[in-house]
């Protein structure tokens, strides 16, 4: 198990190191002056002593392989340089803004695993009845609807009708620990609409699956409960494709949440980064993407180990 998970770990090594050089790659390979480039709004020609002066700030002035040796240098200390539009350290306001999206995605992933895993399983053991053709056309219904819409609804019935919970907003934990609870219920929640029908759906279909398999119509002959089976048998066996797509979607939500923290005011990560885009703030966008990158393959690397841990098999493949 410790080898499996050290190649794997050695491997998102690999993916982060790869996803770094194609950033700095791409970043030079674009045609035009990145100093112009940031210095050019509303279409007006920038200074050519401010544009020299920008290019000494960022390096771009030296070898290209100096630029790409501090680059890396950089990363490795966990510096992603200053902000153009206030000179902030960049990975101060990473560090600030990230845990706020890690936690928004997480609690939706928790919603979701909470909702769909059972209700998928309960629509498979009763597939093609009422309960199944209920919950499916409620899953088919809940993939339709754009989180933005869902979003904005459920501001306009149960904030401002109804005034359950709050419009939005942010609260730190460690100064109002219930209120901040109260504010991250309606985002999560709103992107858990989407998520938990999509997890109810793989594990419906998963459950169906493994039903047919040998084993458990041999339990199943022998005797053995319906519930035995179902925990025993079903549901471990059950979660391997639930896990992946769980995990892609978990990870696509950490730089997709954008559209969830402007509806709600929730500073953070997503939000950061439409700032930076729409400053051309070229640090600030590459430090977020990075990082967003690094925490896709960590999430990978997490699924392989739970794989193992789940299928014995995958440490042998």
């Amino acid at each position: 198990m410790l080898a499996f998970a050290a190649r794997r770990l050695l491997l998102s090594l690999g993916l982060v190191w790869v996803v770094a050089s194609l950033v700095f790659m791409v970043i030079h390979i674009v045609p035009g002056d990145p100093a112009e480039l940031l210095l050019s709004l509303g279409g007006v020609a920038p200074d050519p002593q401010v544009v020299r002066e920008l290019r000494e700030r960022l390096g771009l002035n030296e070898p290209l392989w100096a630029q790409y040796t501090q680059y890396m240098a950089g990363l490795l200390r966990g510096d992603f340089g200053l902000s153009l539009q206030d000179e902030h350290p960049i990975a101060e306001e990473i560090a600030l803004r990230l845990p706020r999206t890690l936690e928004l995605v997480g609690a939706a992933g928790l919603i979701s695993i909470v909702v769909g895993l059972p209700l998928g399983v309960l629509a498979a053991l009763r597939v093609r009845g009422p309960l199944d053709r209920v919950l499916s056309a409620w899953a088919g219904f809940a993939l339709s609807i754009p989180v933005f819409v869902v979003g904005t609804l459920a501001v306009l019935i149960l904030a401002q009708q109804l005034k359950l919970v709050p419009a939005g907003g942010f609260v730190p934990f460690a100064t109002n620990p219930s209120r901040h609870l109260t504010l991250l219920a309606l985002p999560a929640c709103t992107i858990a609409v989407g998520l938990s029908a999509v997890v109810f759906r793989v594990m419906r279909n998963s459950v169906l699956e493994v039903l047919e398999r040998e084993h458990v119509r041999a339990a199943q002959a022998r005797g053995v409960s319906v519930s035995r089976i179902v925990f025993r048998h079903v549901v471990r066996n059950s979660l391997t494709p639930v896990i992946t797509v769980i995990a892609l979607h978990l990870g696509s939500l950490l730089g997709g949440t954008v559209l969830v923290e402007y509806v709600f005011n929730w500073p953070g990560l997503s939000g950061y980064l439409v700032r930076a885009v729409e400053a051309r703030d070229y640090p600030e966008v590459v430090g977020i993407v990075l990082v967003i990158s690094a925490l896709f393959v960590l999430l990978n690397f997490l699924v392989d180990v739970l794989y193992a841990v789940l299928d014995p098999r995958v440490r042998h493949n």
